[in-house]
């Protein structure tokens, strides 16, 4: 097995503990790696790492151009063949995504890089015309500070990208924990930063359990900024943490968005959507479209759509190219999805496609859940108000854009919605009306570097991507200057 140590200060460094826990392949049910098990001292010695790096070492002496050219070696090396197919490979055998969908990501992530690079010396303050005479008043923006990115096991090189690439182009230093189902990928592309130049402490990357060594990554007094990707029950606890030592914090939390398909939209294409929107990656995506809600009007034919493409996905090895669903990434995960296919079943909901484990000569021993249909769903029901996180889809019915929208509105999430139509007024309508932070219309699943995403209500706080996300790494000061040759106080005493 291979041994991964925590990265500190531009090199691996053993858990001060000693100990360290195994990584499992879902595919194989076999242990492949372990990863360092950190403690509160592991994690002190990160944050003071990046600490020095920011406030001591070159990073604090660059300019934001130097800045941009080191993101931009960051894109290169991620760009990298070699460096590319291996990672998604690691990315693979750690979470049980499907190499072609991890590929598929590789190719794209090092655009996130590129586009932090040039955006690095494009933030700026203002001069404002102030009201007061003989005054100069401007703003500046500056970094928060050192952040904590604690990223989840689904997707984490590309959380990797969406937190450390505006927070290193703001001037921030990082340290990241993944979580400790999914750390191999994060180590191993963190090491792979020093050959883009980066300075040593700017990333750290320590892993772990979060009881074991989370507390001290959020309520560190060095600590400026706190990011989360995660379920909200977690997010809640760590947002709470943030807040008792006034730290900034940003949350991308968790979904039940609803993919709403009305009798107008082109059917074929909306079933592809649908189909992708809560299989893609086993459904282990916050912005999965869980709820499918259909117009009464064609729900019959629609569901019998559904259940023809569905029922032909292929699921299997993820690193064989035909393979469309892969294992689910956790044994707790796998047992959580099983559990709430369970709920449904007992509250009523109509099983019409799968509803259970899956195994095969295919399979492996690999944690596998059937691709799973739930119609006679009511809005109400537990399987349309907790996330799921797995391949798990229910269908609802509903009458008119007004019932579209309550349905849709009605859960404690708004990450994403999809809207399927062929009329531009009632897309408009429906975006505008739809309470998420990302609505897609007639596609499901696009996503931008360029374009905000985050979520509303229990979705969480903040966005990623775009040029919002770096606004959440910077600090606006406020500076007044006076220009009057009178001192301050001969001012005040004439007025």
């Amino acid at each position: 097995m291979h041994t991964y140590n925590h990265w500190i200060n531009g090199k691996f460094a053993a858990p001060s503990g000693g100990q360290w826990l195994d990584t499992v392949d879902p595919y194989s049910n076999i242990a492949w790696a372990r990863v360092a098990r950190g403690n509160a001292e592991d994690a002190r010695l990160a944050i003071a790492a990046a600490h020095d790096a920011m406030y001591k070492g070159p990073w604090s002496t660059m300019t934001a151009t130097e800045r941009g050219k080191v993101l931009r070696r960051i894109g290169d090396v991620l760009a990298d063949p070699k460096n590319a197919q291996r990672l998604a490979e690691i990315e693979s055998r750690d979470n049980g995504k499907i190499l072609v969908e991890m590929q598929g990501q590789l190719r794209y992530l090092p655009e996130h890089w590129y586009y932090y690079a040039g955006l690095a010396d494009k933030i700026q303050g203002t001069v404002i015309p102030v009201d007061k005479a003989d005054m100069l008043a401007m703003t500046l923006l500056e970094p928060v500070g050192v952040v904590t990115a604690l990223t989840a096991w689904n997707s984490p090189l590309a959380f990797f990208a969406l937190k450390c690439a505006p927070a290193l182009a703001a001037g921030c230093s990082v340290v990241l924990k993944p979580s400790e189902f999914a750390s191999a990928s994060s180590l191993e592309f963190a090491a792979m930063t020093r050959d883009a130049g980066v300075p040593d402490g700017v990333i750290n990357v320590v892993t772990g359990l979060g009881q074991e060594i989370g507390t001290v990554l959020v309520e560190h007094p060095n600590i400026g900024k706190v990011t989360f990707t995660g379920s909200d029950t977690t997010g809640a606890k760590v947002y709470e943490a943030a807040a008792r030592g006034m730290k900034r914090a940003s949350m991308e939390l968790g979904g039940k968005s609803p993919n709403i398909v009305f009798s107008d939209a082109d059917l074929d294409q909306a079933c592809v959507g649908a189909v992708a929107g809560i299989f893609g990656a086993a459904g282990q995506m916050c912005t999965a479209g869980s709820r499918l809600l259909v117009q009464n009007s064609i729900r019959e034919e629609f569901t019998e759509r559904l259940l023809t493409m569905a029922g032909k996905l292929k699921m299997g090895d993820p690193m064989k190219p035909d393979t469309e669903i892969g294992p689910i990434a956790t044994r707790p995960q796998y047992e959580k999805v099983l559990h709430y296919i369970d709920v449904a079943k007992a509250d009523g909901a109509r099983c019409i496609l799968g509803g259970g484990a899956a195994s095969g000569p295919d399979l492996g021993k690999g944690l596998f859940v059937e691709p799973t249909i739930f119609t006679d769903v009511t809005n109400g029901m537990r399987i349309a108000q907790e996330e799921v996180f797995g391949p798990v889809l229910s269908i609802i019915g509903f009458e008119d854009e007004e019932d579209a929208i309550r349905i849709g509105n009605d859960v404690i999430y708004g990450l994403a919605a999809g809207v399927w139509t062929g009329n531009i007024g009632r897309a408009v309508r429906m975006s505008k009306a739809l309470r998420a932070g990302m609505v897609w219309v007639n596609t499901y699943r696009a996503y931008s570097f360029m374009v905000p995403i985050g979520g509303m209500k229990h979705s969480g706080l903040g966005r990623e991507s775009g040029i919002e996300a770096i606004h959440g790494y910077l600090e606006t000061k406020s500076v007044m200057i006076s220009t009057a040759e009178a001192s301050p106080a001969n001012a005040f005493l004439q007025r």
